[in-house]
């Protein structure tokens, strides 16, 4: 599984990063972060690229998505 961690990152940073990691093909992807628009972003590129999301962790100022094809 690749890991990515965007927190401190603006938009679009964390989305290209996670969108590097879709096109390298990988089927799982932990992303990890702490904005709240950026965790949005991702979670529609992923469902727009076909992975299922699963939210690991959303507390306030942090969370991690778990991404899986």
């Amino acid at each position: 599984m690749e890991k990515i961690d965007v927190s401190g990152l603006s938009c679009p940073i964390p989305v290209v990063r996670t969108k590097k990691l879709i096109d390298a093909g990988n089927a799982e992807i932990l992303v990890t972060g702490d904005s709240s628009v950026s965790k949005e972003n991702i979670t529609k590129l992923a469902a727009k690229s076909g992975y299922g999301i699963n939210v690991l962790r959303d507390e306030k100022g942090a969370w991690e998505l778990e991404l899986r094809k």
